[in-house]
């Protein structure tokens, strides 16, 4: 970012040179001065707050991360939700396990 506004200043000041025109002479506004004075502090304030928000992140992440984990007792049994009204297609053992067994039975 510097370097543009760097080569801006000297082709400025080339351009003031060439043309014969005395250095007293030249009027320079102070809004453009301002205005990169304002763009730049802008730019430095939300760094500044964009690495704050980064190290109170990790830091909060830490934190959650050292606590620990909250242990659960085990649910009561429910024996309502084990309720089969009829047999699946395959057989009575679930999905997975029938085709386990039909793999073991086809390599015998």
């Amino acid at each position: 970012m510097a370097t543009p506004l760097a080569r801006s200043c000297l082709r400025s000041n080339l351009a003031r040179r060439s043309s014969g025109a005395r250095p007293g002479t030249w009027r320079s506004f102070s809004t453009a001065s301002a205005a990169r004075y304002d763009e730049s502090h802008e730019a430095e304030k939300w760094e500044k707050i964009t690495i704050a928000g980064i190290i109170t992140c990790v830091l909060l992440s830490i934190y959650n991360l050292r606590k620990g984990h909250h242990e659960y007792p085990e649910p009561p049994p429910c024996p309502y939700l084990h309720i089969k009204n009829k047999e699946f297609p395959w057989g009575p053992e679930p999905l997975f396990e029938h085709i386990k067994k039909k793999k073991q039975l086809s390599k015998h």
